[in-house]
């Protein structure tokens, strides 16, 4: 199946534009299965989770993206904000505490050179990127950002590889344009955030470029 991990609606992300009810409506015109509400540094309440799958009568996990000295980090199965969740390693003792997960979100940004000379400046930068300190704790990195350009998207595929690890998709979607760009697929049937949980833990996905935004 096939969800969109990383999304924001307004007014919990201050930076987007679409409202819960759209973001769902146009996922499913998608063919997207589900989604995760990943505000910045905000938790939706549960009820207000459960309320929004049970009126549309669809997959909608809860998740965070957390602004940490690292880079921005989307975060699975915690239902709080604490204080200190800005420093990676004790974003994932708490994650530890609740059998979450982590996912190093666009990874590009701010690793990247904006300009290239040579072979070897990229492959240093790749070096420099691979040594940030979060990804230990990461179940997987964001190897494909809907958001994000074709040769930045390419760089976290290519840290991925360098890396050995695992690489999700997700549409980072503010905009109704950014809805369905790209996903996750999993291979096994997923129903909540625990369920999510398992299948990044296990590695059972695969980073997916849809390239289908709906018309606005």
């Amino acid at each position: 199946m096939l969800i969109d991990l990383h999304t924001h609606t307004k007014p919990l992300s201050w930076d987007s534009y679409l409202e819960p009810d759209d973001l769902i409506e146009r996922s499913r015109a998608t063919g997207l299965d589900g989604i995760c509400l990943s505000e910045h540094d905000y938790f939706w309440k549960p009820e207000d989770v459960a309320e929004l799958a049970k009126r549309h009568d669809y997959l909608v996990i809860p998740a965070i993206e957390i602004n940490t000295d690292d880079g921005h980090i989307l975060a699975y199965g915690l239902d709080k904000y604490v204080y200190g969740m800005h420093r990676s390693h004790e974003l994932a003792h708490h994650i530890e505490e609740v059998n979450g997960a982590m996912i190093a979100a666009h990874p590009y940004r701010r690793q990247m050179p904006w300009y290239i000379e040579s072979d070897l400046d990229y492959e240093e930068a790749l070096a420099r990127a691979s040594r940030n300190p979060a990804y230990r704790y990461c179940a997987a990195l964001e190897a494909i950002n809907g958001r994000g350009a074709a040769k930045e998207n390419e760089f976290s595929r290519r840290l991925c590889e360098m890396m050995d690890m695992r690489g999700t998709a997700g549409s980072d979607a503010h905009a109704r344009v950014d809805i369905g760009r790209c996903a996750t697929r999993f291979e096994r049937k997923i129903s909540n955030v625990e369920e999510l949980i398992e299948e990044l833990k296990a590695g059972r996905f695969e980073a997916v470029d849809l390239d289908m935004p709906v018309a606005v």
